[in-house]
C-alpha cells in the first residue's frame, strides 16, 4: 500500500498524537508499505528548515505554513497544491482542522480511501485562546457533518467520544473505535538503569509527572499537592519531564527551593524514557481533560500505579482501585491522599502495577499498527 498521513506537526515536535503517526508510521514501512507525512514546517516553535527529509523510511513533506492562531493551530492550504503522489491510503489526525478538509477533496480527487483518527479534541473551550472559539462554534454547527460526510472510516481512540461523533455522523457503522498503545521497550525492565543516578535522586521513593507542561495537563496541580507532602516528608522526590508549554515557570516558581522537587527537560529516547517509569513509584495525571494519552499505557506498561483525573477517555481503561486512583481536576486534598495510599503502601502498590502490566498487553503497538491495517483493507477492499 502507499499510505500518506497528514496532520499539523511531526517528529521532532512532542505530542501525543505525533507519537501515534510515529508509531504506525514507521511499523508501516517495516510491513513493506510506502510512507508519507505530510504537515506544516513548524515545531510548535519555530519554521523547520528542512522541508523534505526521509525519518526512518519515511518520507516527510513539510509545508510552509501561512499565519498561526495558537501554540498548536496554524493555517497552511499549501497542502491543496503540493501534495504530491498517487495514494491508496490517506490517514487525517486530529478533527477540527482544516487539512482534515482538505484531506477529504484530496482524497476524492485522486482516488484515494480516506481514514480519520479523531484524537479526542472535544472539550469546552475555556482552555482554548479567545481566536480559536469563533472556528470551535463553527465547527461544531456544521464543519464537522461536512467533513464526517466524506471520511469513509472514523477512529475514535476511546468509547467517550461516541456520544459526541453521533451528532455529526449520520452513518455511524462508519466509526471504530482503537485506542493508543505503548511501545516494547517499556515493557522489558531495564537491564542496567541509571536514572536516579544521571539526575542525583537519593529520596526513598519518585512520584513522576511526563508529559507536555500545557495547561490542561494541570502540572501546578501536582507541584501545589507536593508542596503540601513535602511539608512532613521528605522521603518522596517529585520529578515534571517534559516540554514547557506555558506551564513550566509556574512550576519552577512553585517547587523553587525544594531539593526533592525537579525539573527535567524532554527525554527522547525510549530506553531512557523506560528507565525513568521504572525507576518511578507513582505516576501522576493531574489534567483537566485529555483523549486517550499515551503515557497511561506506559505507565501501565512500565508495572506503575496511576494517580489521574477522571476525565474524558481516562475511565474507560482506568479502575478506581484496580488500576490506581483518582483525584478531581484541581482537587489538591485528594491528589496528596491518593499519592500518599500508593507510596506508604508498598504491597497495594505493587499489586496493582501488576495488574496495570497485564492490562497493558492488549495496548502493545505491534497490535495497534494491526487493528489500523485491518481498517485500511476493508476499504481498500470496498473500492
Amino acid at each position: 500500500m502507499k499510505i500518506a498521513h497528514i496532520n499539523m506537526f511531526y517528529y521532532p515536535t512532542i505530542g501525543g498524537v505525533e507519537q501515534v503517526m510515529k508509531e504506525l508510521a514507521e511499523r508501516q514501512v517495516k510491513a513493506g508499505h510506502e510512507v508519507h507525512v505530510f504537515c506544516c514546517d513548524s515545531d510548535k516553535n519555530s519554521r523547520i528548515d528542512r522541508k523534505e527529509e526521509t525519518v526512518n523510511g519515511v518520507y516527510v513533506h513539510r509545508l510552509p505554513y501561512w499565519f498561526r492562531l495558537s501554540l498548536s493551530t496554524f493555517v497552511w492550504p499549501s497542502l491543496l497544491w503540493r501534495f504530491k503522489g498517487k495514494f491508496d491510503i490517506i490517514h487525517s489526525h486530529v478533527s477540527g482542522h482544516d487539512y482534515v478538509l482538505f484531506a477529504g477533496h484530496l482524497a476524492k480527487k485522486t482516488g484515494a480511501r480516506h481514514i480519520h483518527t479523531t484524537h479526542c479534541p472535544w472539550t469546552d473551550a475555556s482552555f482554548r485562546p479567545l481566536v480559536l472559539r469563533p472556528f470551535m462554534f463553527l465547527n461544531n454547527l456544521f464543519v464537522n457533518k461536512m467533513i464526517f460526510k466524506r471520511v469513509d472510516k472514523i477512529v475514535a481512540i476511546t468509547p467517550w467520544e461516541l456520544s459526541t461523533l453521533k451528532n455529526f455522523v449520520e452513518d455511524e457503522e462508519k466509526i471504530t473505535v482503537i485506542p493508543n498503545g505503548a511501545d516494547e521497550i517499556l515493557y522489558k525492565k531495564a537491564i542496567k538503569n541509571n536514572f536516579r543516578k544521571k539526575y542525583k535522586i537519593k529520596e526513598k521513593k519518585i512520584v513522576l509527572f511526563f508529559g507536555r507542561l500545557n495547561p490542561t495537563k494541570g502540572p501546578e496541580k501536582l507541584a501545589l499537592a507536593a508542596l503540601e507532602i513535602s511539608k512532613k516528608r521528605k522521603d518522596i522526590a517529585f520529578l515534571w519531564v517534559g516540554p514547557d508549554e506555558g506551564k513550566l515557570e509556574e512550576v519552577k516558581q512553585l517547587i523553587k527551593g525544594h531539593k526533592n522537587m525537579k525539573y527535567i527537560p524532554p527525554i527522547r529516547d525510549k530506553k531512557k524514557i523506560a528507565e525513568m517509569y521504572q525507576a518511578a513509584d507513582v505516576y501522576v495525571l493531574p489534567s483537566y481533560r485529555e483523549g486517550l494519552p499515551l503515557t497511561l499505557f506506559e505507565a501501565f506498561a512500565s508495572k506503575l500505579p496511576v494517580v489521574a483525573s477522571p476525565v474524558n477517555g481516562v475511565p474507560y481503561e482506568m479502575k478506581e482501585g484496580e488500576n490506581g486512583f483518582f483525584a478531581d481536576y484541581g482537587d489538591i486534598e485528594k491528589l496528596k491522599e491518593n499519592i500518599l495510599k500508593l507510596v506508604d503502601n508498598k504491597n497495594l502498590a505493587r499489586q496493582i502495577g501488576k495488574t496495570n502490566y497485564e492490562k497493558a498487553q492488549n495496548y502493545r503497538w505491534d497490535n495497534i499498527a494491526k487493528r489500523y491495517e485491518n481498517e485500511y483493507k476493508k476499504l481498500l477492499g470496498k473500492k
